[in-house]
């Protein structure tokens, strides 16, 4: 099963505090708005997402479409059939994506210990 680019998504308490300690782990931007609340950071083949207020939990996030630099790739398992083929393995999706919808779509999922999953494909 191929998810994509994967990184994982922390819930901070002060994203400028925060990029500060990540900056000092040898992290630098690849994207986000910290004005916004939410940074994407990049260390080798290492990417963390700092989102300030908008979840309560981390999440593993996986990006179908995407390569680790947040580029486009061009051979990838759409998030739909993803989804159809976890639906097959009995695992329960907590919040699916439109099965007759194209495009940008997400679904989230929880591993056996309370950890979020989301599979976010933006393309």
């Amino acid at each position: 099963m191929k998810l994509g680019a994967f990184s994982v998504s922390l819930n901070v308490k002060d994203i400028k505090v925060s990029k500060s300690f990540y900056e000092n782990l040898g992290f630098q931007d690849l994207g986000g708005d910290i004005s916004q609340n939410w940074l994407i950071m990049k260390n080798e083949n290492c990417v963390i997402g700092l989102f300030q207020g908008m979840f309560e939990k981390n999440i593993l996030t996986f990006n179908p479409g995407w390569n680790q630099n947040a580029e486009n790739i061009d051979s990838f398992t759409d998030v739909r059939d993803l989804q159809a083929q976890l639906k097959e393995k009995g695992i329960k999706i907590l919040s699916e994506a439109d099965e007759a919808s194209e495009g940008p779509a997400y679904l989230t999922l929880e591993d056996p210990d309370g950890n979020q999953i989301l599979i976010d494909q933006h393309r």
